[in-house]
């Protein structure tokens, strides 16, 4: 039997009586029906999650949560460590892409360190801490399942923090040393796949070194024994502390009827440990973009959502999410602002 689980975020399934009224009206717009795609299942999907058929306009926090991981021990990234802290730095300066990216998409950043081994002592920069780094998970548990709990409730209080401030959309990031093969380990464990079929080549490794890897998420898996119906378990044994608060913050942002716009693999990763605590969370996440890591895709369809864009990019950091922001904002202006034949004086024929 499965261990107990702490008690979920109480999301409600998104507003279908919303989500039918955007139809309607975007089938009123000066235009044929269904001809922008993509970008009108996106407003009617923006209008489930908020519950109006007229959403107000997109006030939107990009999270990006960092934390060091014990299984870089092993050798699975083509960068050291002390990265991880070397960013937050180039996060807390404005230096980094997503800080470029935050402002070009007129959102505000916030970076979140909720485990690196050396903290950054920055303004700019909250302290969520969970400990030093994760433990190497090739050898004994990541972290304690208190741990695991803990970093989902921290999660969730900073997205209640951000909803009460206004904030209807959050998108989130992360960074760390060895988070792409905690996050493989994860979705291997939760999705019943081989690590050989969901490695990649994270931060830029070969092919002997994605090998490695795959070999290294097996021994992770092995020592472990993750119970895929136990998704706290799960992120206990093999995830990491950013991945949980992560998972928290998608929880807490659609129990607070909330947008949750995914990044990459790694977020991809936490989605899927809220997924499998509260499913209704599904309804309430945007997959930005597609990434090269081979799981991401698997990741993806296991959560129901289709990814915006594919640009080929693996970086992290809620870049992928940063770009599709404005698709968001798009959508919503669509539905809003749009003129219907009738206000026009269109000739409408019904196609």
């Amino acid at each position: 039997m499965s261990a107990p689980q702490p008690p979920p975020a109480v999301i409600r399934p998104v507003d279908e009586t919303a989500r039918v009224a955007a139809q309607r009206e975007l089938d009123r717009k000066t235009k044929p029906r269904g001809s922008l795609g993509r970008l009108e299942d996106l407003a009617v999907r923006i209008a489930g999650i908020r519950g109006t058929a007229a959403p107000e306009p997109l006030r939107a926090v990009i999270v990006v949560a960092a934390a060091d991981h014990g299984v870089a021990a092993e050798g699975v990234s083509a960068y050291p460590q002390e990265v991880t802290r070397q960013m937050l730095a180039n996060f807390a300066s404005g230096g980094a892409a997503i800080s470029v990216l935050a402002r070009a998409a007129g959102a505000e950043l916030l970076v979140v360190d909720a485990g690196v081994v050396e903290p950054y002592a920055h303004p700019r920069i909250r302290d969520l801490r969970l400990g030093a780094g994760t433990a190497n998970a090739t050898a004994m548990a990541a972290m304690s399942r208190e741990q695991a709990a803990e970093a989902v409730r921290r999660g969730e209080e900073l997205a209640r923090e951000l909803v009460e401030a206004g904030v209807n959309v959050i998108a989130l990031g992360e960074m760390g040393i060895g988070n792409t093969t905690s996050a493989t380990a994860v979705g291997c464990a939760l999705l019943g796949r081989k690590p050989d079929a969901m490695c990649g080549a994270g931060t830029g490794l070969d092919a002997s070194g994605i090998a490695h890897k795959a070999e290294v998420v097996q021994r992770m898996l092995d020592q472990n024994c993750p119970d895929p119906d136990d998704p706290l378990g799960v992120l206990a044994a093999v995830g990491g502390f950013e991945i949980g608060i992560l998972a928290g913050l998608a929880l807490g942002a659609a129990a607070g009827g909330t947008a949750v716009v995914l990044d990459g693999f790694i977020t991809g990763a936490a989605a899927l440990v809220a997924a499998r605590l509260a499913p209704e969370v599904g309804g309430y996440l945007i997959a930005s973009h597609l990434s090269p890591e081979p799981g991401h895709a698997a990741m993806l369809a296991a959560l129901g959502v289709e990814p915006l864009l594919d640009l080929g990019m693996r970086l992290g950091e809620g870049s992928g999410a940063a770009l599709a922001l404005p698709l968001v904002a798009a959508a919503r202006a669509i539905l809003v602002e749009m003129a219907t034949f009738e206000n026009a004086g269109v000739t409408d024929t019904g196609r």
